[in-house]
């Protein structure tokens, strides 16, 4: 593909290579030859294949989990040999940020953690970043180049309307959530609940109570990500004790880290449907989890990034 003499490449890390290769076949351009190995001791060697001199090159590769500082460095190396090979203009495509939890000093001696992964990528010499639902909008502003934010809620919202579901109330997890439920359920013409709860450690939560009418209806409960599921199922539970009908949950970013498979095969959750910005193992493929692509949204951005068309109005 090319554009006033430009030409697009697109190469892929380790994390998420069958995502890139669903946005290449919606592009209609083959995946970039790249090699990403670790040697024996850990370090992690590159080899970029094809001359990318003055082409207009992607690097696609989420920062998650099993092996988030190893999908880190990928990111970091590959885009460090790209510079040096003298492509023309490297965007970074992280799927999912991470770190970005980590974004403020909650405490004293607490780092920045999402500040200095900005500050190593753009470093390595990235020229722009495309990204998903970042846990913190304001992580965009830790970088000192062009960052574009998508979200996912639309292909979330876009499914649940096809289910034709009656008696709908979308439900924020927590008070955080609360825009972005009430955004969620504006898609879908339905009131929004909320639930209060506390949450006395890290990646551990406690129902408190539940603000809006939930008895006898259908409830969706959105959010960012799940990570160990703990807030998702308790919110589950407690849903139903509250009389809710059928208990639907979404997410873009299925961390599903730590005992959250198992929870969520507990659970009073009736279909968690997720978006592949993390590639889900084999033994995370519940029957009762649907997972959505998001190939054809960050198709379509790269697409309009390297023709420099707008990317805002992709959502309007």
């Amino acid at each position: 593909m090319y554009a006033n003499g430009r030409k697009i490449k697109i190469f892929s890390g380790n994390s998420n290579p069958e995502l890139a290769q669903k946005i290449c076949t919606e592009l209609g351009i083959p995946l970039g030859d790249a090699t990403v190995k670790t040697f024996s001791d850990g370090e992690i060697s590159v080899n970029i294949g094809e001359t990318v001199r003055g082409a207009d090159v992607f690097v696609i590769q989420s920062v998650s989990p099993p092996m988030v500082n190893k999908n880190l460095m990928e990111l970091l190396i590959m885009i460090d040999a790209l510079k040096r090979a003298s492509a023309g203009r490297i965007t970074a495509v992280v799927p999912y940020y991470g770190y970005a939890r980590q974004d403020r000093k909650a405490k004293a001696r607490d780092p920045i953690s999402a500040k200095l992964v900005a500050n190593l990528i753009t470093s390595a010499g990235a020229d722009r970043v495309l990204t998903m639902d970042l846990h913190a909008p304001q992580i965009q502003g830790y970088f000192d180049l062009p960052v574009d934010h998508l979200v996912g809620s639309p292909i979330l919202s876009d499914y649940f309307l096809k289910k034709n579901l009656n008696d709908l109330v979308v439900v924020s997890p927590d008070l955080g959530s609360v825009t972005r439920a009430r955004a969620f359920a504006d898609r879908l013409n339905c009131s929004i609940a909320i639930i209060d709860k506390t949450r006395p450690e890290a990646n551990v939560s406690e129902i408190m109570n539940i603000i809006g009418e939930v008895e006898g209806k259908n409830v969706i409960l959105i959010d960012d990500m799940i990570d160990t599921a703990g807030t998702i199922t308790n919110g589950a539970q407690a849903l139903k004790e509250m009389g809710a009908k059928e208990v639907y949950a979404c997410c873009t970013h299925a961390v599903l880290s730590g005992p959250a498979i198992d929870r969520i095969k507990k659970s009073d959750i009736t279909e968690l449907v997720v978006l592949d910005t993390i590639r889900l193992a084999d033994d995370m493929r519940l029957k009762n989890i649907t997972e959505l692509t998001v190939s054809s949204v960050f198709a379509e951005s790269i697409r309009r990034i390297f023709n420099n068309d707008s990317i805002s109005t992709l959502f309007d």
